[in-house]
């Protein structure tokens, strides 16, 4: 049987400043990155946007990698989807989300990579041999 493997690697803006928790010896860092992805539909371009919440965790002698979280930096994201779940104290009701814990973040690479060259390919028009 094939190893299933839940990781997620995504590049997007931080939207706002990260909210940083310190706990006795963890701190935690929530924020929301802004991602994207450019739709065509014949003719017409359009941009399609979402916020999506991320978390990450050190220790607090590694912390210092949090404050790299600020509005508008471009950071590449790689970590786990973590499903949670809580019973709401006032109504009773479950609730469920999941949440993008990040293992490593790091800024994104700005420089694209030219794609590999392909060797022209020729096509012989109608009536040539």
């Amino acid at each position: 049987m094939k190893k299933y493997v839940n990781t997620f690697e995504v590049t997007g803006f931080v939207a706002t400043d990260a909210e940083i928790r310190q706990l006795a010896s963890s701190s935690v860092a929530r924020f929301p990155l802004s991602i994207s992805r450019q739709d065509n539909s014949g003719k017409e371009t359009t941009r399609v946007s979402a916020l999506i919440t991320v978390e990450a965790w050190r220790r607090n002698e590694n912390a210092q990698t949090l404050e790299q979280l600020v509005k508008g930096t471009l950071v590449t994201v790689k970590g786990f989807f973590k499903p949670t779940e809580w019973v709401d104290k006032e109504t009773g009701e479950m609730h469920h989300r999941v949440i993008l814990a990040a293992t490593d973040i790091c800024p994104a690479n700005t420089d694209e990579e030219a794609p590999a060259e392909q060797p022209a390919k020729t096509r012989k028009k109608k009536g040539q041999k």
